[in-house]
């Protein structure tokens, strides 16, 4: 039984040049992953998806839907992290932002990109979110109760 329950937000961010994506550091290798990351203690799965594509893109995104709920177990480092898809609006860039510390850029990759890079990508959990967006899965942010 795990010790610790890793909550993670992740933002789809489809925009005219694709898809906003981070490449970043996870256990020593390069990796694709949208922006996503641990909700913290105290914060809500809005705030979270919306603080974590800022610090790791620089951009202001506006949550419109809950894509989905993924399991995920990784094989690298044998943690389960439970993953709340958003699909967000990209809002503002703040070219000023410093970004996370494993972050080594942000970048905006279309379908076929990703798709083709696939054995990059962090997890399955990248790809998925993408055919839960072409397959036309939007939950309403009501779905949510935040009782705070």
């Amino acid at each position: 039984m795990p010790k610790q329950v890793h909550l993670t937000v992740a933002a789809l961010v489809p925009g005219e040049q694709g898809f906003l994506c981070v490449k970043e550091m996870d256990d020593g290798l390069t990796v694709i992953n949208q922006p996503a990351g641990h909700v913290e203690p105290g914060e809500g799965l809005v705030e979270a998806v919306k603080r974590e594509t800022y610090e790791e893109t620089g951009w202001r995104v506006e949550p419109s839907h809950l894509l989905g709920i993924s399991i995920y177990t990784s094989p690298h480092n044998g943690l389960t992290y439970y993953r709340m898809t958003f699909l967000c609006d990209a809002i503002e860039l703040d070219k000023h932002a410093a970004l996370d510390k494993d972050i080594i850029e942000a970048l905006w990759l279309n379908d076929s990109e990703m798709r083709a890079r696939q054995n990059e990508m962090r997890s399955p959990m990248v790809i998925q979110a993408l055919d839960d967006y072409y397959s036309g899965r939007r939950y309403p942010l009501e779905i949510i109760d935040d009782y705070r």
